[in-house]
C-alpha cells in the first residue's frame, strides 16, 4: 500500500470516530482494511477517499460498514472442551471463595448474547437455577447496537442450538415461539445488555469472571496493553479472565498468571496500589479531630520539604502550585510565587527551556528527562542535573499537573569524566584484555540478540495465530451470508420453476396456437397446439425471424400487423389468412395479435393466436 493510500485509510478511521463515535484507531491494520475494502467492492469504490466522500452522501452506509467490520461470529458453547473446564473447575471454585455471596460477570464482545446465555446455562447447571436468579447478575456488552439488539431478543433458530449438544439443556432453558426458540425469561433478567466500547469507555468493576473470547485480537499490541490493564482494573483480586482460543497473554504475566493455558483462562495477579494507599491515609487524616488534621498536613509538608530532591509542581493550568525547600533554596523562589503562572518564572527557561519539556511530558503521557544540563554560576562554575517532569494522573486519566524533579549529578558527571580518562589509559595499557572483553560483549550481544530474536519470533507467531483465527471468523461470517444467499436464489428458483410450469400448463391448456415474437420478429415461444398446426416443434423455430419459416400460412402477410402491434398503432389486431396446415388440409387461420408489455419497459414484443375458422 502506497503513502497515498495509508493516509486516506487514517482519514478515514477518523472521520468514523469524529461522526459516529466509533473509534478503530486500535484494530490490526490488515483485518480493518480486507473488511473496508470489501465494503468497497461491493459498492465498486476506487479508493479510500471516495468511499469517505460515499459516506458523506450516503449516511445509511454506515451501519452496512459496521457490520462488515464487526465480526459477530460466536455460538452457544464455542470451543466446548474450555467450557466443560469451566463449568468443572472455575466455578465450583468460584462458588466456595464467594461463600454463599453475589456474583459479578461480564461478557464483554458478547455480539448477538449466545455466550452471555452460555454463561447463564453453565452457572445455573452448577448452581442451581432458584441459587442462580437470586445471585449472579451478567453483564453483557458490545459495540454493535444492531447485535445487540438481536441479543436481548434472545431467539434463535434451530440450527443455532444445534451448537448446544446436550438435548436437556435445550429443552430446560429455551421455549419454543413459533418457529424459534427464547431463552427463559425468569433466567433472561438476570442478563443485563449494553453498549460498550473496550478502547474508551470505563471498564466494570468488582467482577469475579471477565469472557472476552476472540475479540482481543482484533486489536493492536498497544490497544490489547490498555484493554487488559483496564480487565485487571475491573476483576476482584481473585477474579478469573476466560478468553478465546489465540489469545495467550504471553507478554502480560505481570497482571495474569495462567490457570489453565490451553483453554485459555487466567488468574488476576493482585498489584500493590500506591495512589490506593495514599488515599488510604488521606481519608483516615480526614476522619480524624482537626487538631490531627493539622498536624497531618505539617507531617506532609516537612516530609516533602526535608526531600533530597529539589522538586516543583505545577497545576494543568500552568501555576506553581508547590516547591519544596530544595528547591526553593536551589532556584531563590519566593512562597509568594505559589500560584504565580510557571512561565514567568526563572525556572521556567533557566537552566533548561522547561515549558517544551511539560509540553512533552503531557503529549507523551510519561515521565521526560532532559540528562546532565548545565548550570552555570558567575564565579565560573557549572552545575549539572536531571531534569525530569513527570505528568500526574488519576484514575480517569485526566492530567491534573506536572512535577519536575532536579537532581543534582554534578560530581556523577565530574566523576564519568575522570572514570572516562581512567578508561582510556586502561585500555592503551592492556589492549589483550580489552579485547577479550570485546569479545565477550561480542557473545553476550550476540545471546541479547538471539533472546531477542526469539521473543519477537514468539510475538509473531502469536500474531499470526491472531490474525489466522480473525481471518477464519471472517471466512465464517461470509459463508453464513453466502448461504443466506444461496437459500434466497434456491426459494427464488423454486418459484420461477413453478411461475414457469403454470405457463406451460397455460399454454398446453389454449385451443389455438401461440407463438411470442421479439421486436425483431424472432421467436421466443412456441406452443404445442402451433406444432400441431405447422408441423415444426419449438426447439426448430425459436430463436428463427417468423417472416423466413417456410410453412403452410403465408407469414409474409403478418408483417404489418405484427408491426402496428410493436409501435403501438394497434392493441388488439386481427387478420384471416388461406392457409395449409401440416396435414396439406387448406384451412382458414385466423391470426389475432397483441403487444406484450413489460411494466415500465414497454412492449417487448407481440404474442400470436393461430386458430382455424370453420368454413
Amino acid at each position: 500500500m502506497s503513502d497515498s493510500e495509508e493516509k486516506q485509510f487514517e482519514s478515514l478511521l477518523s472521520y468514523l470516530q469524529q461522526n459516529r463515535g466509533f473509534d478503530f484507531t486500535g484494530y490490526k491494520r490488515p483485518s480493518l482494511m480486507r473488511r473496508v475494502t470489501r465494503r468497497m467492492q461491493m459498492l465498486a469504490v476506487g479508493s479510500f477517499a471516495d468511499y469517505t466522500d460515499y459516506l458523506e452522501v450516503h449516511p445509511e452506509e454506515f451501519s452496512q460498514l459496521f457490520n462488515s467490520i464487526l465480526i459477530n461470529v460466536t455460538s452457544f458453547f464455542r470451543d466446548p472442551a474450555a467450557w466443560k473446564f469451566l463449568a468443572e473447575t472455575v466455578v465450583p471454585r468460584l462458588l466456595t471463595e464467594k461463600n454463599g455471596e453475589a456474583i459479578r460477570i461480564w461478557s464483554a464482545g458478547c455480539a448477538s448474547g449466545e455466550e452471555a446465555y452460555s454463561l447463564a446455562i453453565c452457572f445455573a447447571e452448577v448452581m442451581g437455577q432458584a441459587d442462580y436468579r437470586e445471585r449472579v447478575k451478567i453483564y453483557a456488552t458490545d459495540v454493535d447496537e444492531e447485535a445487540l439488539n438481536t441479543a436481548r431478543l434472545a431467539s434463535y433458530s434451530a440450527k443455532d442450538l444445534e451448537a448446544i449438544e446436550n438435548e436437556r439443556l435445550r429443552r430446560e432453558y429455551f421455549e419454543p415461539q413459533n418457529s424459534r426458540f427464547c431463552f427463559r425469561s425468569d433466567l433472561r433478567r438476570t442478563v443485563i445488555f449494553g453498549r460498550h466500547d473496550l478502547v474508551q469507555d470505563a471498564p466494570m468493576s468488582r467482577l469475579d469472571l471477565l469472557a472476552c473470547r476472540n475479540t482481543l485480537m482484533y486489536f493492536n499490541a498497544e490497544t490489547q496493553a490498555r484493554v487488559l490493564s483496564r480487565f485487571h482494573f475491573a476483576l476482584n483480586p481473585s477474579g478469573y479472565l476466560f478468553l478465546g482460543r489465540a489469545e495467550l497473554l504471553l507478554t502480560h504475566s505481570a497482571m495474569f498468571t495462567p490457570l489453565e493455558l490451553k483453554y485459555r483462562i487466567f488468574l488476576k495477579v493482585p498489584q500493590a496500589n500506591p495512589r490506593e494507599r495514599l488515599a488510604g491515609l488521606a481519608t483516615a487524616a480526614a476522619d480524624a479531630d482537626p487538631q490531627q488534621r493539622l498536624r497531618y498536613d505539617r507531617l506532609v509538608e516537612l516530609a516533602l520539604d526535608e526531600s533530597m530532591t529539589p522538586r516543583v509542581v505545577i497545576d494543568a493550568n500552568g501555576a506553581l502550585v508547590l516547591a519544596n525547600q530544595r528547591a526553593r533554596v536551589l532556584f531563590t523562589l519566593h512562597p509568594n510565587d505559589t500560584g504565580r503562572p510557571f512561565h514567568d518564572l526563572e525556572v521556567s527557561y533557566r537552566p533548561a527551556e522547561l515549558r517544551s519539556l511539560i509540553e512533552q511530558a503531557y503529549a507523551e503521557k510519561r515521565a521526560i528527562t532532559l540528562a546532565a544540563v548545565p548550570r552555570h554560576f558567575p564565579s565560573g562554575d557549572t552545575q549539572y542535573l536531571d531534569i525530569t517532569a513527570t505528568p500526574l494522573y488519576d484514575d480517569t486519566e485526566v492530567p491534573h499537573g506536572v512535577a519536575i524533579s532536579f537532581v543534582d549529578v554534578t560530581r556523577l558527571f565530574k566523576l564519568q569524566i575522570e572514570l572516562q580518562r581512567s578508561r582510556e589509559e586502561i585500555q592503551t595499557a592492556n589492549e589483550e584484555l580489552q579485547s577479550s572483553n570485546e569479545e565477550l560483549e561480542t557473545t553476550n550481544e550476540e545471546l541479547q540478540s538471539s533472546n531477542e530474536e526469539l521473543e519477537t519470533t514468539n510475538e509473531e507467531l502469536q500474531s499470526t495465530n491472531e490474525e489466522l483465527e480473525t481471518m477464519n471468523e471472517e471466512l465464517q461470517s461470509s459463508n453464513e451470508e453466502l448461504q443466506t444467499v444461496n437459500d434466497e436464489l434456491h426459494q427464488r428458483t423454486e418459484e420461477l420453476n413453478s411461475i414457469n410450469a403454470f405457463l406451460k400448463t397455460v399454454l398446453a391448456s389454449l385451443d389455438s396456437g401461440a407463438v411470442v415474437v421479439n421486436p425483431d420478429f424472432n421467436i421466443m415461444m412456441w406452443n404445442h397446439r402451433a406444432e400441431d398446426m405447422w408441423g415444426l416443434r419449438s426447439e426448430e423455430v425459436e430463436g428463427k425471424s417468423l417472416l423466413n419459416l417456410d410453412i403452410g400460412l403465408p407469414v409474409e402477410k403478418l408483417r404489418t400487423v405484427v408491426r402496428a402491434c410493436l409501435t403501438g398503432e394497434s392493441k388488439d389486431g386481427a387478420i384471416v389468412l388461406d392457409a395449409t396446415n401440416r396435414r396439406g388440409k387448406p384451412i382458414k387461420c385466423r391470426v389475432t395479435c397483441s403487444p406484450l408489455i413489460a411494466g415500465v419497459r414497454g412492449t417487448r414484443g407481440a404474442i400470436l393466436l393461430m386458430a382455424e375458422e370453420a368454413v
